[in-house]
């Protein structure tokens, strides 16, 4: 018997997909299912958690002089 559950549907492309699996090999909870290169299934109430840490992953890539400038001093 099939059974349904409720997901929310991302679509992103594939390095912010690579991300948010790379999120969810840590917490296992958050992907329902991988559908193609840019789209995922995810659990809707985990939608701010990725919102959190994409953001969080993110901001570490992030080139700022000012931090630079700071350490220096």
């Amino acid at each position: 018997m099939a059974r349904a559950r409720r997901g929310m549907l991302l679509q992103c492309d594939p390095s912010i997909k690579a991300l948010i699996l790379q999120i969810d090999s840590q917490y296992n909870d958050i992907i329902l299912e991988e559908l193609d290169d840019t789209h995922l299934l995810v659990d809707p109430t985990k939608v701010d958690f990725i919102k959190h840490e994409l953001n969080r992953l993110l901001s570490k890539n992030i080139y700022n002089p000012m931090e630079e400038e700071e350490e220096q001093q």
